[in-house]
């Protein structure tokens, strides 16, 4: 398919309505906690599920085959009151690649800041431009922020309405006295992933996340060679942010997200580019250089 039908079969999808984004799978996990209900942990899984797969998050409609596919893990370490729950929530969000049963990686994150206020069968509210809940918040702030990531694997820069609300969200929590909202708490949390990915300086996070995928991964299946050079350019990008800002969140979640991807499309790639993607890959993500030695193995 040509990059013209490619972007105007997008471009449809976009303009026909609106309708549920995304397909969420959530589990949560108590088996930290002894001794009290696991009813609770049930009611809270459905009403998230809810909450994350029922709403409609943007003004576009949907088909689903369409939606797209997350996960939500909340692994509850503690609960220090009977609606006060303190846990780590994996996020992760995948994506199709063209003309292939495979789905590739965007995004995958553990947030350990998470505290949640869970009044069993209570209604779940988010509104936009108030601070209701942190749960909902949370929620809503990676609704939107995995949204727009996968917009910006399709279109360069297209997540920006998404990442827009996100923000709002993050500036309308920094009233509040729950973590993983501000600057000074960590450089690992939900504003530095925002931040990371909005910044100019760090454009290159962003043009990976459309070049590798639409120009790199899609076109594999027409034209293996010609996608896997496109993906080693990619590298390039993410070379030059770690030359400029070394440590970025979003940085290594790139890394974390696609190692194993890396090592198997550069695995199958001529001698030159094999050498080029792993000296790339060992200055972008240095303390995994003997998992991508394992790409000269092959």
């Amino acid at each position: 398919m040509s990059k013209f039908l490619l972007t105007a079969l997008f471009a449809l999808i976009l303009l026909t309505g609106k309708g549920q984004e995304l397909l969420c799978n959530v589990e949560v996990n108590s088996q930290q906690v002894q001794g009290s209900d696991r009813r609770v942990y049930e009611t809270m899984r459905n009403a998230i599920y809810d909450f994350m797969n029922n709403r409609a998050w943007t003004n576009f409609d949907y088909k689903q085959n369409e939606r797209i596919e997350c996960s939500i893990l909340i692994n509850v370490t503690d609960r220090p009151a009977s609606n006060l729950f303190k846990c780590d929530m994996t996020i992760a969000v995948r994506r199709p690649v063209f003309n292939s049963s495979y789905n590739t990686v965007l995004f995958n994150f553990i947030d350990r800041d998470v505290e949640i206020n869970y009044i069993e069968n209570q209604p779940m509210t988010f509104n936009t431009g108030m601070f209701d809940e942190n749960l909902t918040s949370i929620l809503a702030f990676y609704a939107y922020f995995l949204i727009g990531l996968d917009f910006d694997s399709f279109v360069m820069e297209g997540g920006d309405p998404y990442y827009e609300e996100a923000l709002n969200i993050v500036n309308l929590a920094q009233n509040t006295d729950y973590k993983g909202w501000k600057s000074m708490e960590s450089n690992k949390n939900r504003y530095w992933l925002l931040e990371n990915i909005t910044n100019p300086s760090y454009n290159g996070l962003r043009r990976f996340y459309y070049e590798y995928h639409l120009k790199g991964l899609d076109i594999m299946y027409d034209n293996a060679d010609g996608g896997k050079k496109a993906m080693l350019q990619t590298l390039k990008y993410l070379q030059e942010v770690k030359k400029a800002r070394p440590g970025l969140v979003m940085l290594q979640v790139i890394s974390d997200s696609k190692r194993d991807e890396f090592v198997n499309v550069f695995s199958e790639a001529t001698s030159a580019e094999k050498t080029e993607a792993v000296n790339l890959l060992k200055e972008i993500d240095p303390s995994n250089t003997m998992t991508y030695q394992k790409i000269l193995q092959k």
